[in-house]
């Protein structure tokens, strides 16, 4: 069983940064995607930035220019460096961890941090 623990959320201005990290624990499979997805009021739920354990890279269009997605392998750590808020941005934001596993992949998420842009 994986568990993931998010931190770095908050509130700031816009124009603004903030970092967020989600930690995983437990036995991970070999073959993963971990990332953040964010979700509004009202909205669904969004891909943000993914990474996978060979370090490929996907940002969501609300992302790309902004945000940066790294990963530390040895901490089983991923980091969402976040530039330029705006206040659009206003989110519960959600680490994910999809092991792909074969016949079936395996979806973890975490509790959930909120992100406020708010002068």
């Amino acid at each position: 069983q994986v568990q993931l623990v998010e931190s770095g959320g908050g509130l700031v201005e816009p124009g603004g940064s903030l970092s967020l990290s989600c930690a995983a624990s437990g036995s991970i499979f070999r073959i993963y995607v971990m990332g953040w997805y964010r979700q509004a009021p009202g909205k669904q739920r969004e891909l943000v930035a993914s990474i996978t354990s060979r370090d490929s890279i996907k940002y969501g269009d609300s992302a790309k220019g902004r945000f940066t997605i790294t990963r530390d392998i040895a901490k089983d750590t991923v980091y969402l460096q976040m530039n330029s808020l705006e206040p659009e941005d206003t989110a519960v934001y959600y680490c994910n961890l999809v092991e792909l596993r074969i016949p079936a992949r395996i979806d973890y998420w975490g509790q959930g941090t909120q992100v406020t842009v708010s002068s």
